[in-house]
C-alpha cells in the first residue's frame, strides 16, 4: 500500500450479485452526469429505450443512444431481449446498485483520473439527493397524510472517531436493508421509499 493510502474497508455488499462492484476502470465509464441519470432512470423506472429515456431526461436520442452503449461497455447496462422488436433497442440496468470496490479510494487515489472521476460521480450523486428532496418537498401536499406523517428530514451532531463513523454508518445500512422485501410490490397503499444518508466530519472552529 502506498504511503499515507487509508486502508479501503471491506463493503457490506461485497459478496452481492446484485450491486456492481466499481474500479477505477469501469469507474471511468460511469463518470459522466448524463450516463448516471441514464442509469438510476432505468434502475427507477425499468426497461427503456433509447428515445423513451431521452423524453424522459430531456435530452436527444442520439446522445442518449451513445451513453447507454457507453454505459453497456463497462457492464452497468445491458439489452433487454424480450421487450425488443425488430430494430427497437431495449435497455435494463444490470444491477440494482452500486458500490465502490476496495480498489477505488476517494481523495488518495494514486491516478489524478480516478480521483476526478470519483468526484464526478459524488457530485453527481450529491445533486440527484437534491433534487430529489425539493421534488418531494415540493409535492408532499399531493400525499396522503399518512405520508406526510411518516416523511423525516433531520440532522444529527455526534463526536465520533473515524471508526466509530464506520460502524454508525454500517449499522444503518443493515437497518435499512432489514426493511427489503417485506412489502409485496401490489400492496395496498404502499409506495416506493427513498432513504439518503450522508456522513462527513465538520471543522469545530
Amino acid at each position: 500500500m502506498p504511503p499515507n493510502e487509508p486502508e479501503h474497508r471491506p463493503s457490506p455488499y461485497a459478496d452481492d450479485p446484485a450491486m456492481h462492484q466499481v474500479d477505477a476502470r469501469t469507474l471511468r465509464g460511469l463518470a459522466h452526469p448524463l450516463r448516471m441519470r441514464l442509469l438510476n432512470a432505468l434502475r427507477e423506472f425499468g426497461p427503456a429505450t433509447a428515445s423513451g429515456l431521452a423524453d424522459r431526461l430531456g435530452e436527444s436520442s442520439g446522445a442518449t443512444s451513445y451513453h447507454l452503449r457507453q454505459l453497456a461497455a463497462y457492464g452497468f447496462v445491458e439489452d433487454d431481449p424480450e421487450r425488443g422488436k425488430g430494430r427497437e433497442r431495449w435497455w435494463k440496468a444490470a444491477h440494482t446498485g452500486t458500490v465502490f470496490g476496495p480498489a477505488v479510494t476517494f481523495t488518495h487515489h494514486a491516478d489524478p483520473e480516478v480521483r476526478g472521476a470519483i468526484g464526478v460521480v459524488l457530485h453527481e450523486v450529491a445533486t440527484t439527493h437534491a433534487q430529489e428532496l425539493n421534488t418531494w418537498l415540493g409535492t408532499m401536499h399531493e400525499w396522503p397524510e399518512e405520508w406526510q406523517r411518516a416523511m423525516d428530514i433531520s440532522d444529527f451532531k455526534l463526536r465520533l472517531t473515524p471508526e466509530l463513523a464506520l460502524e454508525l454508518s454500517d449499522k444503518v445500512h443493515a437497518l435499512v436493508n432489514s426493511y427489503r422485501d417485506r412489502v409485496p410490490e401490489d400492496a395496498e397503499g404502499s409506495g416506493v421509499v427513498r432513504t439518503h444518508l450522508h456522513m462527513f466530519p465538520r471543522p469545530t472552529d
